[in-house]
């Protein structure tokens, strides 16, 4: 049976519901989260909203505080879910690296001096965005090289289209699908933050008036309205500092990552299109479709060529050295049978210069003649040599030099007798 993307997923993620929801290895962090938004507001319902259901009268005002209350959880919630529970931006790894990338080298080897082959691989090559060369680096876990501001997540062990960091509080990955999000529930849950410690102040304010009594004795019988004054002032410092911070990102287009990164090598920002463009890029544009579709059935790959391993173009360049070997024998044959073919020819030279003179015009006709077909035998040689008998065929050709060297002394012998 067919499986799922889901089900053979190699990164570190948890799927629910058939892959419809993606979670990072730490989702039970966001447990922590969704107590931490859930038990300060139940205690302030139960404890402070509904004791001013009738404190204002007109309209029943006090309902609405309650009401605000419920709604802006729920809502605050549905962000923290809408940040946590998709796809960030996952760039789908590669089953093999890009074969026309590889470069093909040779390194010579100590042992006999035998090249051996090796695959190089470009670690980074440059884009262009904006008119401005960017550096982008490959992969070796996804087989990828990654696009501008993409960055692998070592806990995730994903790459993520505009990576920005890796939040444990919500248990996934902040990237370009679910940024937008993550800063409405950061601002979001500030301003709930601000809600409810102000309606706790009121709250108090209101009990200060019905007994005429001290902040004191106000607090004394509202202690729950002291803790959760406490409590949001405390978690102020926190989402408030992350809601400025991100606020300064966005106004001039940067991620986390990059800023931490790349603050101290005062590099110049490509991506900056201008503070209203930086705002308008993040909150109104559409937010990209999922790379993935995790539920569609993993398709069987067509087995591939084997690229040559290094054992295989061995064995070819050693083939390549037998040929060279004996292309360069043959030619040191030839030119042994160059140097004895001179040799012959100075000795019958030398012999016609020890004649006398007076039968030097009758030898030297002879003489010629057998120099000339010693000449010409490098001619012919040059030929046979190309063919696989052509250190015999040179030996013959010796053979039949040295037959003539005889036939002309045989005549020259008689000759000087006779004078």
């Amino acid at each position: 049976m067919a499986k799922r993307v889901y089900q053979v997923w190699k990164g570190s993620n948890y799927f629910f519901l058939g892959g419809r929801l993606i979670f990072g290895p730490d989702a039970k962090s966001l447990l922590i989260s969704l107590l931490l938004i859930i038990v300060p507001v139940t205690v302030f319902c139960v404890f402070v909203a509904r004791h001013l259901r009738h404190e204002f009268s007109s309209y029943n005002a006090g309902y609405a505080i309650l009401a605000v209350a419920i709604i802006f959880t729920i809502h605050v919630l549905a962000l923290l879910l809408l940040t946590s529970a998709r796809d960030p931006g996952i760039v789908p790894r590669n089953s093999h690296p890009p074969e026309e990338e590889f470069r093909h080298e040779f390194s010579a080897s100590v042992e006999g001096g035998r090249q051996t082959p090796i695959l190089q691989f470009p670690r980074t090559k440059e884009v262009i965005v904006n008119g401005m060369p960017v550096r982008v680096k490959y992969c070796d876990t996804c087989m990828l090289y990654r696009s501008p501001r993409c960055s692998h997540c070592s806990i995730c062990n994903n790459c993520v289209e505009r990576f920005d960091h890796h939040c444990p509080w919500v248990g996934q990955c902040i990237g370009l699908r679910n940024y937008r999000f993550f800063f409405c529930f950061v601002s979001s849950a500030m301003l709930l933050c601000i809600y409810v410690f102000a309606i706790c102040a009121l709250y108090i304010k209101v009990l200060m008036d019905d007994n005429q009594g001290t902040v004191w004795k106000a607090m004394k019988e509202s202690p729950a309205s002291v803790i959760l004054m406490a409590y949001c002032f405390i978690s102020l410092w926190f989402v408030g500092g992350l809601t400025g911070f991100h606020l300064y990102l966005i106004s001039t287009n940067q991620t986390t990552y990059e800023n931490f990164r790349y603050k101290a090598e005062n590099r110049i920002n490509v991506y900056d299109l201008g503070c209203l463009n930086n705002f308008m890029e993040v909150f109104c544009t559409k937010v990209k479709p999922s790379r993935n579709n995790f539920r569609a059935f993993v398709p069987e790959e067509e087995p591939r060529p084997p690229l040559p391993t290094t054992r295989e173009a061995e064995v070819e360049m050693g083939d390549q050295d037998q040929r060279m070997k004996v292309e360069d024998d043959l030619d040191f044959g030839g030119d042994l049978l160059k140097i004895s073919q001179r040799h012959n020819i100075e000795d019958i030279e030398a012999d016609i210069r020890s004649r006398g003179s007076d039968v030097h015009h009758h030898n030297s006709s002879e003489a010629d003649s057998v120099l000339g077909s010693d000449r010409r035998a490098p001619n012919v040689q040059s030929e046979v040599r190309n063919s696989s008998w052509g250190r015999r065929s040179g030996s013959w050709e010796i053979a039949s030099e040295k037959s003539n060297v005889a036939e002309s002394r045989s005549h020259v012998a008689p000759n000087e007798q006779y004078q």
